[in-house]
């Protein structure tokens, strides 16, 4: 498990410095703190509210993997999660009901 683990911090590693890379390349006024390295999404920006709620929490929303809010990667929608859960759950009690 030790070296399944050093593996991955040297990917999240190397995702940040390429990530800074590309931003630091930029002249100032286009740098815009967030974008991709590879699929893996980025955002150094301040977050909001609305950002936070929006990665965390949106029930408009059918995706379960969204972009972090500040960071790098993926963040859980976890309104998606609970109906995914509660789906899972109802098919469950279906197939008891019937054996």
């Amino acid at each position: 498990m030790g070296f399944l683990k050093k593996i991955v911090q040297l990917v999240v590693l190397l995702v940040l410095v390429q990530a800074l890379r590309e931003q630091l390349e930029r002249d100032p006024e286009e740098r815009t703190w967030q974008g991709r390295v590879g699929p893996v999404p980025y955002d150094f920006r301040v977050p909001t509210l609305d950002g936070v709620l929006n990665a965390y929490w949106n029930p408009d929303s059918q995706q379960l993997f969204t972009d972090k809010v500040v960071g790098i990667g993926w963040a859980i929608n976890f309104a998606q999660l609970w109906r995914i859960v509660n789906e899972l759950r109802q098919q469950y009690r279906e197939m008891a009901a019937y054996q």
